[in-house]
């Protein structure tokens, strides 16, 4: 997330807050973080030398549930950093109406550099601090930036040791350790629903008659891709930090994707012509642009710049508060990552109830339990939307705000 994102994210609560009627006394428990911990993790590298790294962990707000987010590994993932997306968190599981609240956690490292038996070291050091913050009804970490599967399995491994047999403490496992169907697809697919109900209510169209620009091919950007294109979507340019590739009548996708599986560049893919990849890369002519990478890339500037007809925010607070201001002007309708995104968050409860319960759902089941979902909140916000005549961005987070400050009142927040 961009420097500015906590500021962002609090001006969209605040002006819910507007419409809500929400007092003071209330607007300060819900915007203010509940805890805060930094712990200093002492890793013995392969070298026979110790580094110490340091990890923070932000739980926002819990009045709906355990407290819920990722574990990002990265340089930059400061304790601000970490704050702003435990407070979108906060809003993301609301929105979804899953029964958590927001966290988020980061370790101050660069995984790249590591083997991965010194990753491993990491993980478990993270878990032996922060121990006693976890739990399957405290705080339930997930993967992000930097982190995977194999990650969250050394979390559940490490935690078990210490609390005892625990698979429901963290979510985004491997299938066969207690992992869930669908759980790597999730956000990916979650977009694909999304942008139906979108097209269908906003645009008026559908996906097969949609052309789409996609900033981002790993996790969310390249999934994301893939059901789209398998839905009829025509998929005219992709982008990631290497290089971008662009064809007019429509990428191959499962052909991009095994060229990139082979180690191959999207400026090297014969199927499309490699473009550059920076800011003017958000610019191309599209029915709907896709942000599914970096957060804070849509600013006023470009905002001006866009020629698209909408836009689906896949990524995290891709959308500075200046540049969201500018959007609305134009009359570009946006899709709030709070939602648009949420496919992620939804499917790890999913995993947290199929862990609770010691049963494994199959993967259409779970596809359709988030079809559900999806569906449903897109629809509660264009309702929303439509009675307060607000962009939809508002009226996203007037659901998730409603949601958390009536369960703090129902629970006496004072």
């Amino acid at each position: 997330m961009s420097a500015g994102a906590p500021d962002e994210v609090n001006s969209f609560v605040r002006e819910a807050m507007e419409i809500l009627e929400i007092g003071p006394d209330l607007q300060d428990v819900v915007l203010n973080a509940d805890k805060k911990l930094s712990v200093q993790l002492r890793v013995p590298m392969d070298s026979g030398e110790v580094e110490i790294f340091m990890a923070h962990r932000v739980q926002h707000n819990n009045s709906r549930g355990p407290f819920k987010g990722g574990f990002k590994y990265h340089p930059e993932a400061s304790l601000d950093d970490v704050e702003s997306l435990a407070n979108l968190n906060t809003w993301k599981t609301a929105v979804m109406d899953v029964p958590f609240g927001g966290a988020k956690g980061g370790v101050m490292v660069d995984p790249a550099a590591l083997s991965a038996r010194e990753l491993e070291k990491l993980t478990r050091k993270l878990v032996q601090g922060m121990k006693e913050v976890l739990g399957p009804w405290t705080d339930i970490p997930a993967p992000d930036i930097g982190t995977d599967e194999r990650v969250m399995a050394w979390v559940f491994d490490e935690f078990s040791k210490h609390k005892g047999f625990s698979p429901a403490v963290v979510t985004g496992k491997p299938l066969h350790l207690h992992g869930s169907h669908g759980r790597d697809t999730a956000t990916g697919r979650g977009v694909l629903y999304a942008a139906r109900e979108f097209l269908k209510a906003s645009l008026y169209t559908n996906v097969r008659d949609t052309s789409f620009v996609i900033q981002g091919f790993g996790k969310v950007g390249g999934w994301a891709a893939r059901f789209l294109h398998e839905a009829g979507g025509r998929i005219i340019a992709v982008a990631d930090s290497r290089g971008a590739t662009y064809n007019e009548k429509g990428l191959d996708i499962p052909r991009l994707t095994g060229h990139m599986a082979r180690g191959g560049t999207l400026t090297e893919y014969e199927g499309g012509g490699p473009i550059l990849s920076g800011p003017n890369f958000l610019t191309l002519p599209c029915d709907v642009l896709i942000p599914a990478a970096l957060g804070g890339v849509i600013n006023a500037k470009m905002a001006e710049r866009l020629q698209c007809k909408a836009i689906i925010e896949a990524a995290n607070a891709p959308t500075t508060m200046d540049g969201d201001k500018v959007l609305r002007e134009r009359g570009i309708p946006v899709l709030p990552d709070i939602y648009a995104n949420g496919g992620g968050v939804v499917v790890s409860f999913f995993e947290w109830v199929q862990n609770l319960q010691n049963f494994q759902w199959d993967d259409e089941e779970v596809s359709r339990k988030l079809d559900r979902h999806m569906t449903d909140a897109y629809h509660q916000i264009n309702t929303l939307a439509t009675d307060h005549k607000v962009p939809l961005r508002v009226a996203a987070y007037v659901l998730a705000v409603k949601r958390v400050a009536d369960a703090e009142r129902h629970r006496g927040f004072d």
